[in-house]
């Protein structure tokens, strides 16, 4: 359904201000009147805006703006030639995802701007308001005798109206894989986390933090920074003024090219979203980021199915294995951080992956990931002269990439492909095609792609223009072949996988693996409560969870710090289409708790976040397409914690199998972290439950119709 009200030229009002602050502004209200954007006009000519949720002013006043190469800012000297509003009221349906239909409603307001000077250049700024927050985009009309712009920076700022909360990570040009950090917008110092010895690089040149980056204010409002649509532009950072409390974006650069951006005219920028919500839980159901962009282009993707699968990836992180045929290199993380090689065992064998096989035909999982199966994994990580390293259509040796696909499909299950490509993108670019075409022979339709290291070229970055454009290419390319992308190492998600439904999830977070190798002692149980609210916020995770063997006991400093439980509840509370049930086939067999991994859906009818607080706890719900079982996780930090669950979300003419998955009394992320309970009951509309949650501990149920 799409309902459209039709554009009007100048049908807000415009107030003449008296005051000299400003010239003129005009109001944009969401469909429930509840969130405000005004747009301003300085006395100067400066274009601003401010952000209201009800009476309390969320942005106040902040300025636009943009410098250029080879001629004058755009920031001052505008005046308004027009103003067009229009309300859109429509749903579209995911093909997968947190839900089934998504409504896109909302009030749409575009100012035209031209310059009262010479040359006289032309921009529409597009704003968008929400009932779950706001947006607007910059549009860069043609210029005389003019073809492109090269942006040197974009000056959009942020000014917030108190010292909020702030849970963050650095405005890293080159990876998301930092912990996050809670502190007053005051107190940010993200420079200090530059160099961290367990990241394989990183690039962090001003005080700035990554998007979405999640602030409360004192008065208990969720405010959520991020963009939407970034296409050909550069990622979005937000440098912090410590003292000011303003946030301004700061593009990623190219020192390589020597600018920020290049684009042609016309041109538009991403989105710069605002989500605003008085319950944190609203943050994750809100879908604000998607609706930003364009509907799906690429038809029917049926050929991709959301699936739970295993593979051979966490036995090379315990270091029982190795990615490269002959162990020569320190594969157990990096050879570039020093850490010891206890294992020369190729683990990407024809024999080892039939065991893998085996296991997803018996459980029930679609697809089997398989690392380290192809040649140059023996000469990537720690050097220089990484182009041309990977093949991409090439197996070693021990790996009969024909044998293993017969027996797979054989099983009825598919082989997930895996191109790390090393950060060398331009080889990369070189065999896509025939690297998808290969795929395609052989009915893979799930790709895990990776980009481990600094960029070669030198001087780009991984969330650059440039690389944002190859991330593209490689979506793009890998939708003529019916290839579905999973990327590690990735660009941000921003809502694209509306566009592009082929882009399943990505990593783009601090994952299950650093707790099989970082010094630091791994992910601490705060670590996924602050997910769920920052990163979760702009799209599917690959977190790879279900690890049940805790101690690791190849790894005598590392451990995981959750319970078996939380474990459980990550697969329904990290949500991705594609889940790994991550941990060694052995040391599930025979476990009681596999039987949540087995049941539990990868593809929602609708999800329900039914409590929850940024850092400390969150409780959601999410009943599966086509079966109508419901499936709710719960997951908390260091902290135990008592939930109390009332069911009103069910339907009222069903009754429901219930079985919960709880930390046992003894539970406790450190000191016994594999105790679990197992109870079975029946469960129907109206009921509540109390469980208890152990420090770092969870819950998982299974609501099965009767």
């Amino acid at each position: 359904m799409r309902k459209i009200v039709g554009w009007g030229t100048m049908a807000l009002t415009i107030f003449l201000a008296s005051c000299k602050e400003e010239s003129s502004k005009t109001i944009l209200l969401s469909p429930n009147g509840q969130n405000e954007i005004q747009f301003i006009l300085t006395e100067n000519a400066t274009p601003s805006y401010r952000v209201r949720h009800g009476e309390n002013m969320v942005i106040d006043t902040s300025t636009m703006g943009f410098s250029f190469k080879d001629q004058p800012p755009l920031q001052q000297g505008l005046a308004v030639s027009n103003i067009r509003t229009s309300q859109v009221d429509e749903t579209w349906e995911m093909p997968w995802g947190e839900q089934r239909e998504v409504r896109n409603h909302f009030n749409e307001m575009v100012v035209s701007l031209e310059e009262t000077k010479a040359p006289g250049r032309k921009m529409n700024i597009h704003f968008k308001a929400y009932d779950d927050g706001v947006a607007f985009r910059y549009e860069f009309l043609e210029q005389q005798d003019r073809d492109s712009i090269t942006i040197m920076d974009e000056h959009t700022a942020f000014q917030l109206t108190g010292d909020h909360t702030t849970w963050w990570i650095p405005g890293d040009w080159d990876l998301y894989e930092h912990l996050y950090n809670t502190s007053k917008v005051s107190e940010i110092d993200a420079r200090s986390k530059q160099n961290h010895p367990d990241l394989a690089t990183t690039y962090i040149p001003e005080n700035a933090v990554n998007t979405p980056v999640t602030l409360r204010t004192d008065n208990g409002l969720h405010l959520v920074l991020h963009e939407a649509n970034l296409t050909d532009y550069a990622g979005m950072t937000l440098k912090v003024d410590n003292e000011n409390l303003t946030l301004t974006s700061e593009l990623v650069g190219s020192d390589r090219l020597g600018h920020k951006v290049k684009k042609s005219l016309p041109a538009k920028t991403p989105w710069r979203t605002l989500q605003i919500a008085e319950r944190a839980g609203d943050l994750i159901e809100s879908r604000l980021v998607e609706n930003l962009n364009e509907p799906n282009v690429l038809g029917d993707v049926s050929w991709f199915t959301p699936m739970k699968y295993v593979g051979i990836w966490w036995e090379m992180h315990l270091g029982l294995s190795t990615w490269d045929l002959e162990g020569t290199q320190d594969m157990n993380t990096f050879a570039t951080l020093g850490k010891e090689q206890t294992s020369s065992v190729h683990g990407a064998t024809t024999e080892n992956t039939k065991k893998y096989i085996d296991f997803a035909a018996e459980n029930g999982f679609g697809g089997v990931l398989v690392e380290g199966w192809n040649t140059g994994w023996d000469h990537w990580i720690g050097f220089e002269d990484r182009e041309g390293v990977f093949d991409f259509v090439t197996p070693y040796a021990d790996y009969d990439l024909e044998e293993v696909n017969r027996y797979a499909k054989e099983k009825g299950v598919e082989i997930i492909m895996h191109h790390e490509t090393s950060a060398a993108p331009r080889t990369y670019e070189q065999q896509m095609e025939a690297a998808y075409a290969l795929m395609q022979k052989y009915g893979m339709h799930s790709v895990k792609s990776g980009y481990v290291g600094p960029i070669i070229p030198k001087g780009e970055y991984h969330h650059g223009q440039w690389m944002v454009n190859h991330y593209r290419k490689a979506v793009e390319t890998a939708a003529k072949y019916q290839v579905a992308v999973n990327a590690h190492e990735p660009i941000k998600a921003t809502g694209l996988r509306r566009t592009y439904p082929n882009i399943i999830s990505r990593e783009g977070l601090r994952g299950q693996e650093f707790n099989a190798w970082a010094t630091d002692g791994g992910n601490p149980p705060e670590h996924l409560p602050i997910v769920a609210f920052t990163r979760m916020l702009s799209g599917p995770i690959d977190f790879t969870p279900g690890v049940f063997e805790m101690d690791l006991p190849s790894k005598p400093n590392n451990q995981i710090n959750t319970t078996l439980a939380q474990q459980l509840a990550l697969y329904v509370v990290i949500y991705g289409p594609v889940q790994m049930a991550a941990d060694l086939p052995e040391n599930y067999e025979g476990h009681p708790a596999l039987q949540f991994i087995r049941d539990v859906g990868v593809d929602w009818e609708q999800t329900k976040v039914l409590d929850g607080a940024v850092g400390d706890f969150v409780t959601i719900a999410r009943k599966e397409r086509d079966t109508g079982n419901w499936f709710v996780g719960s997951i908390t930090d260091e902290n135990p914690r008592e939930i109390r669950l009332d069911f009103d979300f069910l339907e009222a003419d069903k009754t429901y199998r219930a079985v919960l998955y709880k930390d046992a009394p003894d539970a406790h992320y450190k000191e016994n972290p594999e105790a679990i309970s197992i109870e079975r009951f029946i469960i129907k509309k109206g009921d509540s439950q109390t469980v208890q949650l152990a420090p770092g501990g969870g819950f998982a149920m299974s609501l099965l119709v009767e």
